[in-house]
């Protein structure tokens, strides 16, 4: 498995299906718009729940921060597609179910088998500006989130 990703690395592309089975491919927003990565362990549990509600809620200031927010976890297609239109999440959630961006990333836990919490963001020219991974249970905040993204203007 590849060390942590840390600011100032070049952002390994891919290429994965979000909730409707559309390939996204990282680096197809190189010069266009900044990428949030918002990796969580799974699809219905609580903490994840609250922050992927909360992502959609702020979604406008995202935009307005010339952002687009991608959720990413382990879970399956039919597994986010089912909790986006349960919860109307506004953002798209990628799915990494054969656990290759993560471990790319660093941020695979083997003994779980599914990903950290963690948020990079990787600016418009497709270098990392902001890593943070936390403790599995905390949930992230959206206005440190933001704040970076300001750093970028």
């Amino acid at each position: 498995m590849a060390a942590e990703i840390k600011v100032g690395d070049k952002a390994p592309d891919f290429t994965l299906e979000d909730q409707d089975k559309n390939p996204v491919t990282l680096s197809s927003f190189q010069g266009k718009k900044n990428v949030v990565l918002a990796f969580y362990p799974l699809d219905w549990s609580p903490v994840c729940t609250n922050e992927n509600t909360c992502f959609s809620n702020d979604l406008p200031k995202f935009d307005h921060a010339n952002a687009v927010v991608f959720g990413i976890s382990t879970d399956s297609v039919w597994s986010h597609k089912a909790w986006k239109e349960n919860l109307k999440l506004k953002h798209n959630l990628l799915s990494d179910i054969k656990r290759k961006v993560c471990q790319d990333y660093g941020l695979f836990i083997p003994e779980a088998n599914i990903n950290k919490r963690a948020t990079v963001i990787v600016d418009k020219s497709g270098i990392v500006r902001y890593v943070k991974v936390q403790e599995i249970l905390t949930a992230r905040d959206d206005n440190e989130i933001l704040k970076a993204l300001e750093q970028l203007k």
